[in-house]
């Protein structure tokens, strides 16, 4: 693997644990970011709080927590477009989310305009 698209990946993985320690107060025990072709793919695992792993051991307390986590995700999903944008130079034409609650896992997708992994290629080779 290209170190370009390597030092891309922890750079953005690196964005994404500061916005989540300034939005929530903490961020996620792990983040590691994929380049795949036009997308990018953020994987956080230990992303719940204490009082969010506690309520979803219930049915109801599992669908609050999947509730306020959407909200939120909507509420910033601008801010984390443009961490992408940032970081990519690309535009990000749609984004996608979705948390275990099981798994204490949340992921995001970005399709952004460009085969960005070839993109990184190109540069490497040059």
């Amino acid at each position: 693997m290209p170190f370009h698209k390597k030092r891309l990946e922890a750079e953005i993985s690196e964005a994404f644990i500061k916005q989540q320690r300034d939005l929530i107060g903490r961020g996620p025990q792990e983040t590691k970011t994929y380049i795949v072709h036009d997308m990018v793919i953020v994987r956080f695992k230990g992303v719940l709080t204490v009082e969010e792993k506690h309520l979803v051991q219930h049915d109801t307390g599992r669908k609050v927590v999947k509730q306020m986590r959407q909200v939120l995700r909507e509420m910033y999903s601008k801010n984390f477009e443009d961490i992408v944008e940032k970081h990519t130079k690309c535009k990000v034409l749609s984004s996608h989310s979705d948390i275990s609650t099981k798994m204490g896992e949340r992921i995001e997708v970005f399709v952004v305009d460009k085969d960005l992994e070839k993109c990184l290629e190109k540069e490497e080779l040059r």
